[in-house]
């Protein structure tokens, strides 16, 4: 299983410090899927950069899982709900959580 991890954060993509959510997640994926290979991306909490993020783990990596960590919590400046819709073909309501 080939499964990406994308990190929305400020300041842990502009290097203020160290994404560490990321790699939490993948610890416990790991655990239900031994073996399974990570791709791993963080970036701004900016809709177009999360939505570019999300389309090339599933179009050109053709990953056969992607998750998301991180962002600002329920703001204004939490995009990563409409960056996601926005390229997703179907919506699973009550899959994300």
């Amino acid at each position: 299983m080939r499964i990406g991890r994308i990190t929305v954060s400020d300041r842990a993509s502009a290097g203020v410090y160290a994404d560490r959510s990321g790699p939490e997640i993948e610890t416990v994926l790991r655990e239900h899927f031994p073996g399974a290979q990570f791709e791993a991306e963080v970036v701004p909490d900016e809709r177009e950069m999360i939505a570019a993020a999300l389309l090339h783990c599933t179009d050109d990596l053709k990953l056969d899982l992607v998750v998301t960590t991180g962002g600002t919590g329920i703001s204004p400046r939490d995009v990563t709900p409409e960056a996601t819709r926005a390229v997703m073909e179907k919506e699973l309501p009550g899959f994300g959580e």
